[in-house]
């Protein structure tokens, strides 16, 4: 049998070249499994609390600045639509809910209100300056500080695909909610690489939630049915059952995101207090707005200082209003 013989010079050359090759594909290879994940375009801010802790007032320090699209609390149309649930079995409905409003899908919303709907029929949309100002709303522009009065009487019958519209433009969507008991539960959006999630935990002397909460003892009777697992039943909570369990869930909350947190937590969770936030409005509020990738403009800083620097007992025209 004939042989055929390749001079040395070409082995030399192909295994020189072969390894080349090999070493540039790797090379390729390592930096695209060593590049960074990039995050999503939007930052995503929950701010987590419980009913009548001030949340409401935090809720309007993120609504009126230009950045931010804001809704407040839109797990409850998850609430009044299963009514007769407990809270723990609706946290993954209110979770998925959050997870939609926050990639600005509001096709959510088809679950609880399938009739054709305006922006009216989203709860407390007029809170919102994101709901009131173009391209939600033509009445007012992005840097306008909006009242709830005025844009009720002017926005409220615009088509609710604005929502959507709207949420699509900003960098910032921030949900104020009150309906998570525990931390545990938002880990999935915590690790969902679609979304870029810090959480704003506000507290507030138990004591003060109680005396607001007797005001509104009819309001919230039927949240703390749900609360407390009584089939549809509206509670009044005279023996204060709902005071423990909304204690207990923020010392677990605080506990699990500071004592042996997941990796995942890292330098994505901030507790507020409010007495911190009465005492200092603008030093706490600079604290959240770092922690949330904002920057407070001077029209910001001044109607925050207005609106927590009344004189005397409170007038309505300076006061912020209490919902």
């Amino acid at each position: 049998m004939a042989r055929i013989r390749i001079p040395s010079t070409i082995v030399i050359i192909f295994v020189t070249v072969q390894t080349g090759f090999l070493l540039f594909m790797y090379a390729r290879y390592s930096s695209f499994m060593t590049q960074p994940e990039e995050k999503p375009s939007q930052v995503h801010i929950l701010i987590l609390s419980s009913w009548r802790s001030g949340s409401s007032f935090v809720g309007q320090l993120f609504s009126q600045h230009p950045s931010v699209f804001y809704l407040m609390e839109p797990a409850w149309h998850v609430w009044v639509t299963m009514y007769q649930n407990s809270a723990k079995v609706l946290h993954m409905a209110v979770r998925d809910l959050v997870r939609s409003v926050f990639l600005c899908d509001m096709s959510v919303f088809d679950a609880y209100m399938p009739w054709k709907r305006n922006l009216s029929d989203l709860f407390q949309w007029a809170v919102s300056r994101a709901l009131c100002s173009a391209p939600a709303c033509d009445s007012f522009q992005r840097t306008d500080i909006t009242s709830e009065m005025a844009c009720k009487t002017l926005c409220g019958r615009y088509p609710f695909s604005k929502v959507e519209e709207a949420c699509k433009t900003y960098s910032h969507v921030v949900i104020k909610e009150v309906r998570f008991f525990d931390l545990k539960v938002l880990y999935p959006l915590l690790t969902d690489p679609s979304l870029n999630l810090k959480i704003i935990h506000l507290v507030r002397d138990p004591r003060a939630v109680v005396k607001s909460r007797e005001q509104s003892v009819k309001a919230l009777a039927r949240d703390n049915g749900i609360v407390l697992s009584t089939n549809g039943t509206n509670v009044e909570d005279s023996k204060y059952k709902v005071m423990q369990e909304i204690c207990r869930s923020h010392v677990q909350i605080y506990e699990t995101a500071t004592l042996k947190p997941p990796h995942f937590l890292k330098d994505r969770y901030l507790m507020i207090r409010f007495e911190d936030l009465v005492r200092d409005p603008l030093s706490e509020i600079s604290e959240m707005y770092k922690f949330a990738d904002l920057s407070l403009t001077p029209m910001l800083k001044s109607w925050i200082h207005n609106i927590t620097h009344g004189q005397g007992p409170g007038k309505k025209k300076e006061a912020f209003k209490i919902t």
